[in-house]
């Protein structure tokens, strides 16, 4: 039995797909289908339940897995007590962003992050959520940035900084005569969206009343996108509004007159964003100075939020 094979049937059990295991672990798809036979055939049970269309756990294997999880978190573990003994600050650290954060912060972040700690070159991923949470549990990841909420046993968060939401429309839409745009007024079937899996696209429809009263949030939409840089070139068309996250707001090439942004009408709906560590993690300074770094960079340093209306 060795860590790579309880690596193999970690990311089998997560993936339930063969050739997407194989390529998580950096290997051929028969060579982790070796791995995983030659552990079962050593234990002598199966682990897992083959059929045409799927991959699926047994009973007994679900418990190996979930055992198999501990392992290689301690081993992670050993091999960071290792890296503890050194300089926190100048060996490469493991980030993952989700996707509507990520290119909007790293560009600023970069520069800033060399400034302070220019021995700690980063390795960066981008994804959703749910992967960027189980790489953080395996030690793919160092750290994560994510939204809140974000609840993970043994896995601290710090917040970094709350993000308004913005409404970004064709310059020569009605709505470029108001100073800012009622929530309310987000109703109709021109709301492009991020597609499912983006928890940007959770927050902007629970920041939307009229997608909240309806049983089928999807019914709101005609368009979904899997980036906000390609909704924002399909508003530019003309093809219908969306909302922003601060920090993308101005991260964009178009000339003035083909795209305008708004304020949404106080309170202003937004996210927290934070970033996420294991909590055995063994470099907290690294953790530290990240933090630092990104509340230093402008896309952290919003306008007021939870302004309230000022009465006539």
């Amino acid at each position: 039995m060795t860590l790579t094979e309880l690596r193999y049937i970690v990311t089998l059990a997560q993936e339930q797909h063969f050739g997407r295991a194989a390529e998580r672990c950096h290997v051929s798809q028969p060579t982790l289908s070796v791995g995983v036979k030659k552990l079962e055939d050593e234990l002598g049970v199966l682990i897992f339940e083959r059929s045409k269309s799927a991959v699926r756990l047994t009973p007994v294997g679900e418990g190996i897995v979930a055992q198999a999880q501990k392992v290689l978190e301690q081993a992670q573990g050993i091999r960071e007590l290792a890296q503890a003994g050194k300089n926190q600050l100048t060996a490469p650290l493991k980030v993952g962003a989700i996707y509507t954060v990520g290119p909007y912060l790293f560009p600023h972040l970069i520069p800033q992050l060399h400034r302070v700690a220019p021995q700690m070159p980063l390795y960066i991923e981008e994804n959703f959520t749910h992967v960027l949470r189980d790489k953080l549990r395996t030690g793919e990841l160092d750290a994560i940035i994510i939204a809140l909420p974000f609840n993970e046993a043994d896995v601290l968060t710090k917040t970094l900084y709350d993000e308004p939401f913005y409404v970004l429309m064709p310059a020569d839409h009605s709505w470029t005569a108001r100073k800012t745009i009622d929530a309310e007024l987000l109703n109709d079937k021109s709301l492009l969206l991020l597609g499912e899996g983006h928890c940007f696209r959770d927050q902007v429809l629970e920041a939307c009343p009229a997608t909240r009263r309806s049983e089928d949030a999807a019914k709101h939409t005609t368009v979904e996108s899997s980036s906000l840089e390609t909704i924002r070139h399909m508003v530019a068309s003309g093809l219908g509004v969306s909302i922003l996250p601060f920090s993308a707001v101005d991260s964009h090439h178009y000339a003035p007159g083909v795209i305008e942004i708004r304020p949404l009408t106080p309170p202003v709906p937004y996210r927290t964003v934070a970033i996420a560590w294991r909590a055995s993690f063994p470099r907290p300074r690294a953790i530290e100075v990240l933090a630092d770094s990104i509340r230093l960079c402008s896309v952290a340093r919003p306008p007021a939020l939870r302004e309230e209306p000022q009465p006539a």
